[in-house]
């Protein structure tokens, strides 16, 4: 959520930057001033009222020790009225703020300098490329064939057990997600990200907090006899750890990684890019999350954009890193890169990871702070990345590892799964 005082001192630069979203926010960040405006008029009163009802309190009772008082008691009814002003401020400053604050939880982050305009994803910027894309010839088959022929993943019993977008591993298959999960962890850990093992539901506060809730798109399970939220990602949860921490400068940064299932019911998805494991209900990612001082928070987003790219160096997948223009930027987000790697059997590109600098726009949601060199409180940045979306991960060792004999297994992952070929 952006700050109050921030708008007021960045007006034209908030109006500029939120252009590259696509968004003309002119009126809505009018309307954020003005009301902040009469917050701090009513505010401003409510003060001055205090402190007249302060000053009377002392005159008065140095009245009535004095034995005056007749005096003391005409004070006494100026003092019904400022109580009546006291009460009449407090809950117009209440309605004022809480308008403000409802106001603030609509904006999106405002995008970094460098995020370039654009509306849709094909006006991402490709900044770095890798690997060779294998060429498989006519026997190619794209993932979810694969997945029947060698009987690894059943989509149909998922679709039995509770529905469509919840697939069931078996055997290799099984055996292979399990072997990616424990290594995406090992690579994170010694990076020096501590794991956590995290609730897979979360409070209202929480989604507040890092920006799902208000959930505008419809994209969260809710259950809704406890009000809690299935997670759409290990942020939630691993973000919220922070929540309301006052934290010494000398303890940034924190770092730490998580594995969860992820939820999202993926409303409004159809079509042959949702087919097999391209868009799942549930799915399981590992995350990695950092919270920063604010002057290396871009340095950190470098280094976890280079982490990823050893992961994906290792797996030996084709992959391509993207700049998000302005509309297909998150929420949340002032800057991320995408990860893609390329599906070769189905000819296209595959969203695999997002690794994004929210800057302060969370902290300032789960009052996460920090005691600086000066000891004044100041406002983290908090970042999170995937390393990386299980689903299209298996989807691209999958089509791309292929033969006629059967599914090779990445080198670096045989020690985890026990075997070398799915056949």
């Amino acid at each position: 959520m952006l700050q109050a005082p921030f708008i007021r001192e960045n007006k034209d630069l908030v109006i500029e930057r939120l252009q590259k979203r696509n968004i003309d926010a002119q009126s809505m960040i009018e309307d954020v001033l003005t009301l902040d405006e009469e917050r701090r008029g009513l505010q401003a009163k409510l003060d001055n009222t205090l402190s007249e009802l302060n000053s009377l309190s002392k005159e008065i009772g140095i009245l009535f020790k004095s034995g005056e008082l007749q005096k003391a008691n005409i004070l006494k009814e100026k003092t019904i009225t400022l109580k009546d002003d006291k009460t009449t401020l407090t809950d117009a400053l209440n309605e004022k703020a809480e308008a403000l604050q409802e106001l603030l939880y609509k904006i999106p982050n405002v995008p970094h300098e460098s995020v370039p305009a654009g509306n849709t994803e094909d006006d991402n910027e490709v900044v770095f490329e890798e690997g060779s894309i294998p060429k498989l010839g006519d026997f190619a088959l794209p993932h979810w064939d694969l997945a029947k022929k060698y009987d690894i993943i059943d989509f149909e019993l998922g679709n039995k057990i509770t529905g469509a977008g919840f697939p069931v591993y078996k055997g290799k298959g099984a055996k292979l997600q399990r072997a990616l999960i424990n290594y995406f962890l090992d690579k994170n850990t010694a990076a020096g990200y501590d794991e956590v093992q995290v609730p897979h539901l979360v409070n209202e506060a929480s989604g507040f907090g890092t920006g799902q809730l208000p959930d505008k798109e419809g994209q969260m399970y809710h259950v809704t006899e406890d009000n809690l939220y299935l997670i759409p990602t290990a942020e939630v949860p691993a973000t919220n750890i922070f929540r309301g921490d006052l934290l010494q400068e000398s303890e940034l940064p924190k770092a730490i990684t998580g594995y969860t299932p992820c939820f999202r019911r993926e409303a409004g998805s159809y079509g042959a890019h949702v087919r097999g494991l391209n868009r799942l209900h549930q799915f399981d990612k590992v995350e990695i999350l950092r919270v920063e001082h604010p002057n290396r928070s871009y340095q950190a987003l470098d280094e976890m954009v280079a982490h990823v790219k050893t992961i994906l160096q290792e797996l030996k997948l084709p992959y391509r890193i993207l700049r998000l223009c302005g509309g297909d930027l998150g929420f949340t987000s002032a800057l991320t890169y995408d990860f893609e790697v390329f599906s070769t059997a189905q000819d296209r590109w595959l969203e695999i990871s997002s690794v994004s600098n929210f800057e302060t726009f969370q902290a300032n949601r789960l009052k996460l702070r920090f005691k600086n060199e000066n000891g004044k409180s100041e406002l983290a940045h908090t970042l999170n990345g995937s390393s990386l979306a299980l689903p299209r991960v298996l989807a691209g060792i999958l089509e791309n590892y292929q033969t006629e004999k059967g599914i090779k297994i990445p080198e670096v992952l045989i020690p985890y799964t026990g075997f070398s070929i799915i056949d």
